[in-house]
């Protein structure tokens, strides 16, 4: 039974860590494999886009707020994964994660045991608003089915937006998108000792903001799963 959204209390930790630069491209278009959505190729040109803090894109909180969380979490009872047991677990969760989501326009993104996905705001919220589009509920309620079944992990829910409007109205929205979309999780049964919220504004792009097409990349929500390790 798909449970109703309802308001519930996500906590926030502000980020910490230095911006890393990575290569993105400007103009090569490829599609998905998994989602099927045509996508900017980030790997095609020199232009340097900034990209997520931590040991993952899209992770801002960095490794000891994570670790915080994973301590937590042993320390109330869940168990940690040790050894090959972590990269077999978030294979089947990385697998469990694309069938699902396959054609929604989310992309699931892998780097080294973390996974990211990339929800852009074009299909998650109206423009300059934290509301989330009733549309786009199914896709979270896949994505808290997959979390509830893997739980032996920490949730990491970042926002995002362009450069358009001052630096302070832009982290307030991305801080506001995530915490809708950790609202929702836990509302439909995330545990939200699991959740982290936290606002990147727009100092994370991952495109080009001087065109719309970049600009609407870089408005979007991205979900890390980090493995509770000991």
């Amino acid at each position: 039974m798909i449970r109703k959204p309802t308001l519930a209390r996500a906590i926030c930790v502000p980020a910490t860590a230095a911006l890393v630069a990575v290569l993105a491209a400007a103009g090569c278009q490829t599609t998905d494999p998994v989602t099927g959505q045509t996508q900017q190729n980030r790997t095609g040109t020199g232009a340097l886009i900034g990209a997520g803090i931590g040991v993952a894109a899209g992770l801002l909180t960095g490794n000891s707020a994570v670790e915080r969380r994973q301590h937590a979490l042993i320390g109330a009872g869940l168990g940690a994964l040790t050894g090959g047991a972590v990269g077999n677990y978030q294979d089947r969760q990385q697998a469990a994660l694309r069938e699902k989501l396959q054609g929604t326009g989310v992309e699931v993104d892998r780097k080294g045991d973390n996974i990211t996905l990339n929800m852009p705001g074009n299909v998650t919220f109206a423009f300059n608003s934290a509301n989330l589009d009733p549309q786009f509920y199914p896709v979270l309620n896949d994505v808290a089915g997959v979390l509830r079944e893997y739980n032996q992990t920490v949730v990491e829910v970042a926002g995002h937006t362009d450069n358009i409007g001052s630096e302070a109205v832009n982290q307030r929205l991305s801080e506001q998108r995530a915490s809708a979309v950790a609202q929702y999780l836990a509302a439909q049964g995330v545990d939200q000792q699991r959740l982290i919220t936290v606002g990147g504004g727009f100092r994370y792009p991952i495109a080009s903001n001087d065109t719309e097409a970049g600009r609407a990349a870089n408005r979007r929500v991205e979900i890390t799963l980090v493995p509770v390790q000991s």
